[in-house]
């Protein structure tokens, strides 16, 4: 395969949060990705980045600084008190108030923003970001484990120098957060292939297609149970041809969500990790700048094996490397198949059984069949401040502020911290999201090892 400038983004401090015990989504599956992408020898063939960390005012480039400032506040103990008992901001059990929560998405949406950055400039033709890919996260609220939205914001980025960007989402949960985002506008398509039904978001059917300037800019793809590599492949190919041919966007966004691969705690997909990383395969052939994000995935050696496969795509390299794994920190994890593999398993493809895979399939080319052509865009430079405003993000700004807002505030502001620490309930239901599923699952006890000394924010690594 072709060469391509690949640009990897990776802060040493992501795999160190949690989000409690019991929680299925371990920021940890990131450090144990980049080991196996290390021992792979895959970094000497990148550009290695420490990303820097998303600021405050950056953020509120697409959240509202009001939702802003409560995660730059809120802490385990002020929890309950701040969020009015869950009225506001942080949705349910899904979405903990854990310990640096803040630094957590300011991790992850740095790097997504500091890949759009690195394409945008020219200096690469494709950019990772496995921290990033958190599509749940709503402009004033929490949602599905996501907090700050780092896809939006770097597709925010993208549009400061190129006319239309793809987003494309494989995740086997609807991307409702960033399609809600851009639902009004004709300068990025969304994309989102997933399950539908009683299956948390429960949003993304074929008739929501996107609304005024956006409509028919909103792209669903929705499956049933057990979809196989074959059968999500001779979807996944048409339809994305089809709005390369339509839309031809300047650069595309690829959400490469683990938990649709065989297998995981929480998905429901049969896909294999050759079958999901052929998403990543087919968009680099097609020499548009490409930026790569993690996502879910709860079945955490799967999440890790598929992400460095993925990384080796990126690469162009994935028939080089040995199909044993190599030794590494974790490799008693992968056990009892220590290979570089996600296979299928016996699941019933629901998709062939009952017909709807060409239904589907069809209605999604007709919609596109039905735009006319890629929007113009007037090309200049939009002012960084100003973007968010630009794309209509502040429009309702005013109106976000309620009193409720206002009363969060001035709680975060007057009070100290130990005046308004109070105790923590601590429930033992699962997540909502978790729920939803019916599967158990079993909380993994990380151990941390030691750190290596860190360059400074943005230096080469």
């Amino acid at each position: 395969m072709s060469k391509r400038k690949v640009a990897y983004f990776y802060d040493t401090d992501v795999g160190a949060y949690t989000y409690g015990l019991g929680h299925p989504m371990k920021p940890h599956r990131i450090r144990v990705t980049h080991d196996l992408v290390t021992a792979y020898g895959m970094l000497d063939k990148m550009h290695v980045f420490r990303p820097k960390r998303a600021s405050p005012e950056v953020m509120s480039s697409f959240h509202t600084d009001e939702y802003v400032h409560f995660l730059q506040s809120v802490t385990p103990e002020t929890a309950e008190k701040m969020t009015f008992s869950g009225t506001r901001f942080l949705v349910g059990e899904d979405n903990p108030a854990f310990e640096g929560v803040f630094e957590f998405c300011s991790i992850s949406a740095g790097g997504s923003i500091g890949a759009a950055q690195r394409i945008a400039s020219g200096a690469a033709d494709i950019a990772i970001n496995w921290a990033g890919g958190l599509h749940h996260a709503k402009k004033r609220e929490a949602s599905g484990f996501c907090y700050i939205n780092d896809i939006v914001l770097g597709i925010i980025e993208l549009l400061r120098t190129y006319p239309r960007v793809l987003y494309i989402d494989i995740d086997c949960h609807h991307g409702d957060g960033v399609e809600e985002a851009f639902y009004t506008n004709d300068r990025v398509m969304t994309c989102s292939f997933h399950k539908f039904g009683e299956y948390f978001p429960g949003t993304g059917t074929q008739e929501d297609k996107g609304r005024g300037r956006g409509k028919g800019y909103a792209v669903n793809v929705p499956f049933k149970d057990g979809i196989t590599d074959e059968s999500f492949r001779s979807v996944f190919e048409p339809v994305v041809s089809r709005i390369l041919e339509v839309f031809r966007p300047s650069a595309v966004v690829l959400q490469c969500g683990a938990d649709s691969l065989a297998g995981d705690k929480l998905g429901c997909f049969n896909l294999t990790m050759h079958g999901h990383s052929h998403c990543v395969q087919f968009l680099r052939k097609q020499n548009i700048p490409l930026i790569l994000l993690g996502g879910g995935g709860y079945t955490v050696k799967n999440v890790a094996r598929t992400w460095t496969y993925e990384t080796a795509c990126a690469l162009g390299i994935e028939n080089e490397i040995d199909p044993h794994l190599p030794w590494n920190d974790y490799f008693e994890w992968f056990g009892p198949r220590y290979r570089l593999e996600v296979p299928e398993n016996n699941m019933e493809d629901v998709n062939v059984k009952d017909g709807s895979l060409n239904i589907v399939r069809e209605k999604a080319l007709e919609q596109l069949q039905q735009l006319d052509c890629a929007p113009s865009v007037q090309m200049q430079d939009v002012p960084r401040e100003s973007v968010g405003k630009h794309l209509g993000f502040g429009k309702d700004e005013l109106k976000a502020r309620d009193d409720l807002d206002k009363k969060l505030a001035l709680i975060s502001e007057r009070e100290p911290l130990a005046a308004r620490a109070v105790p923590l309930v601590i429930r033992l239901r699962l997540p909502r999201r978790q729920r939803a599923v019916r599967q158990p699952t079993t909380a993994l006890h990380l151990g941390e090892g030691e750190e290596a000394d860190e360059p400074a924010d943005g230096a080469v690594l």
